[in-house]
């Protein structure tokens, strides 16, 4: 089931709910009620309980969204690294920076094809690319330059196969969901109040106020489906994507 399809169906569900408590109350109430005469004391709790959901709501979407940016970075920031490592042995001999050079490319290739796969499915990266990623430092790390011109070289070399570590790492740290189960509860139970909220108002079975406790609704509907959407930077959604590998690699992808 696509992810536009669920939120389709979400959003509907919840519209299709309000509407039918709606009718069904207003099937139940006594002949006599005046809905006008909804106390202020609940208009304002009905308020209040709306801004403060509203903030929670935005402080997830931010928090979700700046996870799913971090993901990207941190994709990005491996894949230069990992290109300046495969642009700067050309200072080594040919034999040395041919087989960096593979090397790069078969982990490249791997996360690419492999790897990336697993992260959205799984929510890891694999142990072959953590193997392969080690081959590369070991063939950076172990060359012993035999010329102060390849001395220059090297720590950079090395740098560069750190902050690609780094990066990897991170990329590992941020593939599983960002969002605790305790905000979530907190954040459906805080639907279903101020959605709930809507009938303590006592609306009436108007055209007008059925249709905007639907749009309401889906509203919610929608922003929850958002945080989802985005809680998972690799698996779901608007993913972060390896598009950096591949650009930097156009060669391995073509």
């Amino acid at each position: 089931m696509s992810d536009w399809l669920v939120l389709a169906l979400a959003m509907a569900a919840a519209c299709a709910v309000v509407l039918i408590v709606t009718l069904v109350r207003h099937r139940s109430a006594p002949e006599d009620e005046d809905p006008s005469e909804t106390p202020d004391v609940i208009e304002y709790i009905t308020m209040m309980i709306g801004v403060v959901y509203a903030i929670v709501l935005g402080l997830a979407i931010a928090g979700v969204w700046e996870a799913r940016s971090g993901a990207q970075d941190h994709v990005q920031a491996e894949a230069q690294a990992l290109h300046e490592v495969s642009e700067r042995v050309r200072v080594y001999p040919p034999d040395v920076r041919d087989r960096i050079r593979d090397d790069v490319n078969t982990y490249v290739s791997h996360v690419v094809t492999t790897e990336w796969k697993t992260m959205a499915d799984d929510g890891h990266v694999t142990a072959t690319g953590g193997r392969l990623f080690d081959r590369i430092r070991q063939d950076v790390t172990d060359y012993q330059p035999k010329s102060d011109f390849e001395a220059q070289a090297y720590q950079p070399l090395v740098d560069q196969v750190t902050a690609a570590d780094a990066a990897r790492n991170a990329r590992a740290d941020s593939t599983g969901a960002t969002m605790p189960g305790v905000v979530w509860f907190g954040l459906i139970t805080g639907a279903v109040v101020t959605v709930g909220m809507i009938f303590a108002l006592q609306i009436r079975r108007t055209t007008r106020e059925l249709i905007l406790a639907g749009l309401f609704s889906a509203l919610i509907a929608f922003l929850l489906f958002l945080i989802w959407d985005f809680d998972a930077p690799y698996s779901r959604g608007i993913t972060a994507s390896a598009e950096p590998f591949t650009a930097l690699f156009p060669h391995l992808h073509g």
